[in-house]
């Protein structure tokens, strides 16, 4: 997928590691600051992610649960048709205007809102 990212947006990018016990392995570690030169967030990286803290990550807060909204909006019968439902999916989340910045803009408010309650639960102020 990072292949169609232009390479200007693909060197400014960071990848969110979701720190699963079985990733965490010095081989994936490795992986990540070779790939994504130390621009990684997660358990054993270069910068640590809050734990548990799924109110500040964007895949938690929206793209999970939208995901899965658009592919079990009906019963799914086989793999296969559960695999070309999630490639759809994705695709048309890529496809649809303005979603990345409504995300975004919904970070920020999140972020600002955490800093508010000095780190505790902010959840009722969005």
């Amino acid at each position: 997928m990072l292949e169609e990212v232009p390479i200007l947006i693909r060197n400014r990018m960071w990848f969110m590691h979701d720190c699963a016990p079985a990733h965490f392995i010095v081989a994936a570690r490795e992986y990540l600051n070779n790939t994504f030169n130390n621009r990684w967030v997660g358990r054993g990286g270069p910068q640590s992610w809050p734990p548990r803290s799924p109110d500040l990550n964007s895949l938690d807060f929206f793209l999970w649960g939208h995901i899965k909204s658009l592919v079990y909006r009906t019963p799914v019968n086989t793999l296969e048709e559960l695999k070309d439902r999630i490639r759809t999916s994705f695709d048309l989340i890529g496809n649809t205007g303005g979603i990345f910045q409504r995300v975004r803009d919904n970070m920020r408010k999140r972020a600002e809102a955490c800093i508010l309650q000095g780190g505790g639960h902010f959840q009722q102020l969005i």
